[in-house]
């Protein structure tokens, strides 16, 4: 690929991102074949000018070439950086940030049909643990739609943004967008998309292909006329997912007829998929199983390995994460695979290196799953494995963890420094403005804790090269997110310690508060379900190794709503204490979760599907009859959110 040339639009897209180049010498660097020179500063600036391009709706590469050259390059040399674990951002002219009504969570994903037997295997357990027949487990099966993720509400349409935050799109309707097959708003989840005959009929004249189209949707400015008759036409349209063509059956059929379902579903609508949704229908294993905070464990995504290769490995590279964790990367004689040149790969842990014996003049057998990710399926010849001694950012000697090897230097290490401070801003998630560009020009003046970010006056900012008004905002930024109230175990979880993610801190804080957490016993915290001897002490290792840092961060004041103890629920005297709720619809006193927060601080148990153990389905707006027929069914009372509200009034 020759030096580029951006079109108009793209330079407009572009300079959105108010980047520290100009838009020539951005020209000069943004070249594919020559990635692996570039600092990274200067790739992770190409990441966002193709990524910008691409929602604006005039990309600059193609799909392959972002996630499998682009993505690929920043994912070989730095596997552990937060560029790859978030959903790229749409930088919308004017657009604010704002609260999802509901969490839109990732989907787990398997390649094998025995992938998917292990996973129906945890449904029939689930289904004898709660006292259902297994023989009655209902399996839905639906296209993976490959569009643009949104959020409906009935009044807004939100980006799917981080799965907590998005953005306001909803121009898209008001240009006319339908909901397919005639359907009705308010239905939740769902993805932009455009049917493929329409799109190889009309519009692949004038763009490279259908992705780029669902961006040019939502954008701010006036809508390319070939797509805004295609909205017209309703071609365009918003997928909900409750809507899609599905199989419906038992596990048995399914696991008996899994390919006739795969080839019947994969053809099964008019639009770009990327492989097959499969999830139990039934609300009571759902409940039981629940989700983590990433995916359903009820739900999964079926796709496809599409290629493999044997490939000889050139050098075994490491790479520090921000835990410390060291993760080795393969570099590999270059070899076409699915469409794409691979150069590297990212090796699971260093004793699979020791052990399968992975080091230069290994040969590998690489696939891609899914056209996503390039991952080793086998080790075909082995080699003497290469270990790293000593860790490669700040030269500490590295200790064993299990699989692992450990960088022990937590203070001083600069991959862990900046990674740590990017981790706590995007998990407390209150404000903008202290994304991994900024921690990197911040870290590279010696701001190495949390705490000392917040003492930071406005004239360091702007000696740190922020303008005038960028330091300000910086400023108000922070106050912001001391003010604006978060929940304690999310704050918590800011902090990073290994196997203390949301969950598990919100578990701890129902028992003990947040101060007290740090001189809990391991003795004391295996006591509390869901906590194994294994894990209680890797947490209270890791609470001692913060506790500093953390008390000099929670002094400064922060706005912390507090986690109701399992030990007060019987003493609230509420008509709701240890009763199981469930919100549905749209809420007009306030969001969902605020309800929820609120019922939780009431002593109620908050569940997100009913079930025969369910008290209280409280609807909004926009509830479906069949909804809360079946939940009458049942034995639930239903409550509308006005009755709700009287009720706990009471």
């Amino acid at each position: 690929m020759s030096k580029t040339k951006f079109n108009k639009e793209q330079l407009e897209a572009i300079q959105f991102l108010n980047p520290s180049y100009s838009t020539g010498d951005i020209q000069e660097f943004f070249n594919l074949d020559n990635l692996t020179n570039l600092s990274k500063e200067k790739l992770l600036l190409v990441l966002d000018v193709a990524n910008a391009c691409y929602r604006a709706g005039f990309p600059i590469v193609t799909d392959q070439e972002y996630d499998h050259v682009l993505l690929e390059e920043l994912r070989t040399r730095y596997p552990q950086h937060s560029y790859m674990f978030k959903v790229e951002e749409e930088p919308l002219k004017e657009s604010k940030t704002v609260t999802l009504p509901q969490r839109m969570l990732s989907t787990d994903k398997a390649y094998s049909k025995g992938e998917i037997e292990k996973w129906s295997g945890r449904l029939i357990k689930a289904a004898n643990e709660i006292g259902e027949n297994a023989a009655n487990i209902e399996i839905r099966v639906t296209p993976k739609l490959d569009g643009y993720a949104a959020f409906d509400d009935g009044k807004t349409l939100y980006t799917r943004g981080d799965g907590y935050k998005g953005q306001d799109i909803t121009r898209a309707f008001e240009r006319g967008l339908k909901v397919a097959k005639g359907g009705v708003r308010g239905l939740g989840p769902g993805e932009i998309v455009i049917k493929k005959s329409y799109f190889d009929e009309v519009l692949s004249e004038y763009f490279e292909n259908s992705r780029n189209i669902q961006a040019a949707i939502i954008a701010e400015k006036k809508v390319d006329e070939n797509i805004k008759l295609a909205i017209d036409e309703g071609a365009c349209v918003f997928y909900p997912f409750s809507m899609l063509e599905d199989w419906v059956g038992s596990i048995e059929t399914l696991m008996n007829e899994f390919d006739d379902i795969l080839e019947r579903m994969w053809s099964a609508i008019d639009f770009d998929i990327d492989g097959l949704i499969l999830e139990t229908t039934n609300s009571a294993i759902k409940e039981h199983i629940g989700s983590t905070r990433k995916f359903h464990r009820w739900q999964i995504a079926f796709k496809v390995n599409e290629e493999s290769a044997e490939v000889e490995v050139k050098n075994v590279i490491p790479q520090t994460s921000r835990t410390g964790r060291i993760s080795p990367v393969a570099e590999l004689v270059p070899t076409k695979l699915s469409g794409a040149t691979i150069s590297r790969v990212t090796v699971h842990h260093y004793n699979m290196v020791k052990t399968k014996k992975i080091g230069p003049g290994a040969v590998i057998q690489l696939v891609r799953s899914g056209l996503v990710i390039p991952k080793i399926e086998d080790v075909i010849q082995e080699a003497e494995p290469q270990l790293p001694d000593n860790c490669p950012s700040c030269n500490a000697h590295l200790i064993w963890e299990s699989d692992h090897l450990i960088c022990p230097n937590k203070s001083d290490c600069p991959a862990q420094t900046e990674n740590t401070l990017v981790h706590f801003f995007k998990t407390l998630g209150n404000v903008d403005g202290f994304g991994p560009k900024v921690i990197e020009k911040i870290t590279n003046y010696g701001i190495k804790h949390i705490h000392e970010i917040y003492h930071i006056p406005k004239h360091q900012f702007i000696g740190f090269g922020f303008g005038d008004k960028t330091s300000q905002n910086l400023l108000d930024q922070l106050q912001a997110s001391k003010e604006i109230e978060i929940e304690d175990w999310r704050f918590l979880a800011a902090f990073g310690v290994s196997r203390l993610a949301g969950g598990n801190c919100e578990k701890l804080l129902q028992h003990h508060s947040i101060v007290k957490l740090f001189e809990v016993s391991v003795e004391d915290m295996v006591k509390i379900d869901g906590f194994a001897q294994l894990s209680a002490e890797a947490i209270v290792e890791g609470l001692a190794n913060v506790r500093e840092e953390f008390f000099k961060v929670y002094n400064l004041g922060f706005n912390l709503s507090v986690t109701p103890k399992e030990s007060d629920r019987e003493n609230l005297g509420s008509p709701i204490a240890e009763k199981v709720v469930v919100f549905t619809g749209s809420m007009q006193q306030g969001s969902r979760g605020d309800m929820e927060k609120q019922a939780k601080a009431l002593g109620a148990k908050v569940a997100k599907s009913v079930t025969g153990n369910t008290t209280y389905l409280v609807t909004g707006e926009k509830v479906g009859e069949t909804k809360v027929n079946a939940a009458k069914d049942k034995g639930v009372k239903v409550l509308t959110e006005q009755e709700y509200l009287d009720f706990i009034a009471t």
